[in-house]
């Protein structure tokens, strides 16, 4: 077993020992019926604290050579499947989590022959004489090993988006990335060499440039999940099921952290739903890993409509949205569109797929989006806040005129 070769499968049994798992092995169903076919190409995007590491750490700990985990296995979903044990521990898999790489790398600009060296020092352990000593791409390596010995492989990629997001004005450090992503998975050749190749990273694939590099991948997104809907998120049947467990109130846990809307599936934040059983506090739990400042400049961006469709968005309403224009990425953000979109990405809004709306999914996100708009102190903000507390004073007053007035203003 390797680091990044073959590994074994301690990091999904760190999950498993958790006080709360949720069974999401059904993914592995999906995942075994696309093996070796057009479909085995897989781009899952989703926000922080939606299991993305998770399902990488699962995927890895299944299929990987380099562990036996029939143990592990029996009892989950996956295991009553007929296939189970045709596909259990049988592929040579390469797991790379370019997070990990990058905070590694002394240089951003040597992240991708930091990848390739590694996964390389390592494929010439396995594979013995099949590899030249000089230096090739990593593309060219597996090439070689299928053409030698005859083993395809399964390739999964953690974070695969995070040289998008973090150098996405350092061009020299994309256009490396994004030859090293078309090498790999785009054309003949590594149809020949891949079993599966699974991403999965916040942001869908770059328009333009990435997306040439991976247009043979299908994309699961927020905007539409399609088929990993109950894979994203917590369903409405199991956190139901967690709160009967735990004694937690079903509907309040609703109120503070429903509200994504993924094809037929209610979807909650798993990690605030974790926390709350556990630790039976109410709250917002997004800022331990994500803080609010990081959308504050987007919020802010000088587009018509932009402000305004936000405190319409946090006053409950649902607006609608474009997102065909966003190129994902946050170089190129053009209009107001572009950044609702991007916060449906980031998980600060939901998104209704048949509506083509946005709204504010839940009590925990309109509390860290109240707090990102108030750091900045905007008027329009101010003055609504102002207006909503005399109309709810009028309210309570039984003042007709003064809540007619109110409510024209509001609306206004």
């Amino acid at each position: 077993m390797g680091r990044f070769v073959n590994p074994d499968n301690s990091a999904f049994q760190v999950a498993l020992n958790s006080p709360i798992y949720v069974d999401k092995t059904g993914l592995l169903e999906y995942t075994n019926s696309v093996l070796n076919t057009t479909e085995a190409y897989i781009c899952n995007s989703r926000p922080r604290r939606f299991g993305k590491s998770y399902a990488a750490n699962m995927l890895a700990a299944y299929y990987s050579k380099g562990c036996n985990s029939e143990e592990m296995f029996s009892g989950l979903d996956i295991s009553r499947e007929s296939d189970f044990k045709t596909h259990l521990n049988k592929y040579d898999v390469i797991h790379l989590d370019i997070q990990w790489f990058l905070a590694n790398c002394d240089n951003v600009d040597n992240v991708v022959a930091f990848i390739t060296k590694s996964v390389q020092a390592e494929l010439r352990e396995i594979y013995p004489r099949v590899l030249p000593e000089e230096e090739i791409s990593l593309s060219e390596s597996l090439s070689r090993i299928k053409n030698i010995v005859g083993q395809k492989f399964i390739i999964i990629i953690d974070e695969w988006d995070v040289l998008i997001r973090d150098e996405a004005a350092n061009k020299k450090v994309q256009e490396k990335y994004i030859n090293f992503l078309r090498a790999m998975f785009k054309g003949t050749e590594p149809t020949k060499y891949i079993q599966l190749a699974y991403l999965t990273g916040i942001l869908p694939i770059k328009k333009e440039k990435t997306q040439s590099a991976l247009n043979n991948f299908d994309e699961f997104t927020m905007l539409d999940a399609g088929v990993m809907a109950p894979y994203i998120g917590f369903t409405e049947a199991e956190v139901k099921d967690l709160c009967e467990k735990y004694h937690r109130d079903f509907e309040k846990v609703k109120y503070w952290y429903d509200g994504y809307l993924l094809e037929d599936y209610q979807v909650y934040n798993p990690k605030a739903v974790v926390s709350v059983c556990v630790r039976g506090r109410f709250r917002s739990y997004w800022s331990e890993t994500a803080s609010y400042e990081a959308i504050v400049p987007f919020i802010n961006m000088n587009y018509d409509g932009l402000k305004n469709a936000i405190i319409e968005i946090l006053s409950g309403a649902s607006i609608k949205v474009n997102t065909a224009a966003f190129k994902n990425d946050t170089v190129n953000i053009q209009s107001k569109d572009d950044v609702l979109t991007y916060l449906i990405h980031l998980g600060y809004l939901g998104y209704n797929q048949n509506r083509r709306t946005a709204f504010v999914p839940n009590e925990e996100i309109r509390q860290e989006l109240t707090t990102a708009v108030e750091s900045r102190k905007w008027n329009e903000m101010i003055t609504f806040q102002q207006e909503s507390e005399h109309l709810l004073e009028a309210t309570l007053d039984m003042d007709e005129e003064a809540v007619e007035e109110g409510i024209e203003k509001i609306h206004t």
